[in-house]
């Protein structure tokens, strides 16, 4: 079993947003241990009436993935000065959160709308 650390949502980017996002979303999420150079990752278990894939999953960085949840989660955004801010549009799921792009604030606010102000991550994803 991997070791869990508590990380606040504010605070999470890269692999841990992913695992954070993969949680809220429910899917069948696994780390990838480190190999070739490559640092742990996310993927993805999805499971068919007959076929079955396992699947890199980065919606803080993908906008396949990460558009797909914006239109879900119907985040709405905002600009600071220096950074944007997302904010859920679903009154079962409300959550808000920044970023310094609107991936990664809506990433940061769905998971704080799913998961609350702080998130257990696998340790190995931690830089």
């Amino acid at each position: 079993m991997t070791d869990l650390i508590e990380v606040k949502t504010a605070d999470l980017g890269g692999e841990q947003l992913a695992w954070a996002v993969a949680k809220a979303e429910g899917l069948d999420v696994h780390v990838a241990k480190p190999h070739y150079g490559t640092p742990a990752r996310v993927f993805v278990q999805y499971r068919g009436d007959a076929t079955e894939r396992c699947e890199r999953y980065n919606p803080q960085e993908s906008w396949m993935l990460g558009g797909q949840l914006i239109e879900k989660y119907r985040v709405g955004f905002g600009l600071y000065s220096d950074s944007f801010f997302a904010v859920t549009g679903l009154d079962d799921a409300s959550g808000d959160a920044d970023g310094s792009t609107h991936l990664l604030a809506a990433c940061r606010a769905i998971t704080a709308a799913k998961l609350g102000d702080t998130v257990q991550v696998p340790k190995e994803l931690m830089p």
